[in-house]
């Protein structure tokens, strides 16, 4: 009778083992409450965030989720609900009509840089670049990484500055640096 009861306990207990060994893993980051598991696509994760709610609509409207759910590497500079409520009154409402889905697009597109650049990677770029790197977007245009103190920020086309706020969100197909500004290009 004794086995029996060792049983479920010893089955318990090495489920318990390897849950913990896939969570110490995953080194999960925080973004909007919500947990950021390095085995899920951008998407997958971005979905929970509670602080990306307008990011996670634009790119459903925008008809990206098939692409940032691809095999990447990607690297996202994802503005939070914060940033997108900075632009002028009425401009996410009007990026989000169906009429204007290439502009979402390339808007969206600007805050993506093919490959996997985690902060330790802009930071040598910067460093390399005498205090400046230039970073190339999938929408075509570029961006500018530099260091504010200890702060990495991104300078966009039209002059405006955006701070990384949370760096190095691991995904399974590229990172995430969330930002406190939407990015505009020309």
């Amino acid at each position: 009778m004794k086995t029996k009861k060792f049983i479920p306990v010893a089955v318990a207990a090495i489920a318990m083992f390897v849950s913990v060994a896939v969570s110490a893993q995953q080194k999960t980051v925080m973004v909007g409450g919500a947990a950021m598991y390095p085995s899920k696509n951008i998407v997958e994760n971005a979905v929970n965030s509670k602080d990306h709610t307008t990011l996670v609509a634009a790119v459903k409207t925008a008809g990206l989720v098939e692409t940032l759910s691809g095999k990447g590497p990607f690297t996202v500079f994802a503005p939070t609900n914060a940033a997108f409520d900075k632009l002028p009154k009425g401009t996410v409402e009007t990026l989000l009509k169906p009429e204007n889905k290439k502009m979402l697009q390339d808007v969206l597109k600007y805050h993506v840089v093919a490959g996997q650049w985690n902060a330790d990677d802009i930071a040598k770029a910067i460093k390399t670049g005498g205090g400046k790197a230039e970073l190339k977007t999938v929408q075509g245009g570029k961006l500018w990484a530099m260091m504010d103190g200890k702060k990495l920020v991104l300078k966009d086309e039209k002059g405006m500055m955006a701070t990384v706020t949370i760096a190095d969100v691991n995904q399974s197909n590229g990172v995430i640096h969330v930002v406190d500004a939407v990015l505009m290009h020309k």
